[in-house]
């Protein structure tokens, strides 16, 4: 019996794009990727499971980080074709009555007061229920789309970050939470002393405010990161209600977790109100042979095409590794892309092939029967001291059922999660423990 119980999300890579079109169990997943059907169902046994969220990852353009093409990424889907994950969080908040939301948007390409005013308007039409990701991009490809020659330096794109950050955040706050009066004795249905400019004028970005809607039911919407590098997490400190953390170890799972909450703490915060919760992939079978010889498969494709995980890591390093030599040991590398990705990756072996076959996005140590891995979730949560788990993994229906249908219900069985949410509001969910 776990002592306190934790979270649940889930992180959708790849959101929006094709998933499972070419794996067993995929179903309709290539002809059907670009309809919203497999993304509602995820809702709705996200909620069944008493999930926290589900967060859908996005990036805005197509890869050429392997041979200096994009071949590669389009042959294969990866990260390409991929729709705006917008348009799916009003469905999947119409199919659910508690399940948070969240959207991931670009700080250096979205402009803050159509954000604050687009998130306020889906967390208005979903009573409560929708937060937001907020990353940086990373790819070179991306800023080339939307009109930069290079993308902006790496810190200093966490600096409009946190800038951008403050922007919305006043202009949620342009109007109070009880502007709208709706007196008919006066006619008045906005109070007008309780709206106001916001007047923001910083170093990147300027917005005279107000907005033209009302205030986010939740006063601000959930605020999301997870960005593992030092200027990531120093971000995240000053103003997220949730990070994620992709680590491999619980040692790396500890100090990560240790780390933001002193990050946390120095900037004037308590540590409980922004959740550390850790990306995990687990393998769950009718028997634990049957989930050991599903990792051993698994495995075995990782060794016979090293490419993939090298293109993959590409995409995400603006590095294109199939000009190295793939046996030979490789060096010290920089990057404008993610820094904290490319620094893990590095430490998984000598060479480029030791390292593909090594890595892992999250933790997957997690194998066995329902209960089992129940289990072992819940001595990870005891030693790493909190906050929860997001789910990731190639998304298919199959998979959908084994999460949500399978480990979902043993691990509430065991008092580790919760049986039913406490609150209307996503935010008062998050934080309710």
């Amino acid at each position: 019996m776990a002592s306190d119980p934790f979270h649940l999300g889930w992180f959708l890579g790849n959101s929006f794009g094709v998933h499972g079109w070419n794996q067993p169990w995929g179903g309709t997943g290539g002809e059907d990727w670009m309809r919203p059907d497999l993304h509602v169902d995820l809702a709705k046994a996200a909620e069944r499971a008493c999930f926290d969220f589900v967060l859908l990852e996005d990036s805005v353009f197509v890869p050429d980080n392997w041979g200096g093409s994009m071949d590669f990424y389009l042959k294969r889907a990866l990260r390409a074709p991929k729709n705006d994950p917008l348009p799916l969080v009003p469905l999947m908040t119409q199919a659910t009555s508690r399940l948070g939301v969240v959207p991931t948007i670009s700080t250096s390409f979205y402009p803050p007061y159509l954000l604050a005013r687009l998130i306020a308007t889906l967390d208005l039409m979903s009573n409560g229920r929708v937060g937001c990701n907020f990353v940086t991009s990373t790819a070179e490809r991306a800023a080339q789309n939307f009109g930069l020659d290079a993308h902006i330096e790496h810190d200093l794109r966490y600096e409009m970050a946190a800038e951008f950050v403050e922007v919305v955040l006043q202009l949620w706050s342009s109007w109070d939470a009880d502007a709208i009066v709706m007196d008919p004795g006066t006619g008045t249905f906005v109070e007008p002393s309780r709206v106001r400019t916001i007047d923001f004028k910083g170093r990147f970005f300027a917005s005279r405010g107000p907005l033209n809607t009302a205030r986010p039911p939740q006063g601000q919407p959930v605020l999301i990161q997870a960005g593992n590098s030092p200027q990531g997490q120093d971000f995240a400190a000053r103003r997220m209600d949730a990070v994620l953390c992709a680590v491999s170890t619980v040692g790396e799972m500890k100090a990560f977790r240790d780390q933001m909450r002193r990050k946390v703490a120095a900037a004037g915060r308590d540590p409980d109100t922004c959740k550390v919760m850790f990306v995990a992939s687990p393998t769950v079978g009718e028997s634990e042979e049957e989930a050991r010889e599903r990792v051993r498969r698994r495995q075995a494709q990782r060794d016979a095409a090293p490419e993939l995980a090298l293109a993959q890591m590409g995409s995400l390093t603006d590095i294109d590794f199939s000009t190295f030599d793939i046996d030979a040991p490789i060096g010290e590398l920089t990057t404008n892309g993610q820094q904290g990705t490319l620094k893990r990756f590095l430490k998984q072996g000598r060479t480029l092939r030791e390292i593909a076959q090594n890595y892992r996005y999250g933790y997957e140590d997690l194998v066995g029967t329902a209960e089992q891995v129940a289990g072992q979730m819940a001595e990870l949560m005891e030693e790493v001291g909190g906050d929860g788990f997001v789910f990731t993994g190639n998304l298919t229906r199959r998979y959908m059922a084994e999460i949500t249908d399978g480990l979902a219900p043993a691990l509430q069985r065991r008092g580790a999660t919760r049986r039913a949410y406490e609150h209307q509001h996503f935010r008062d969910n998050l934080l309710a423990f």
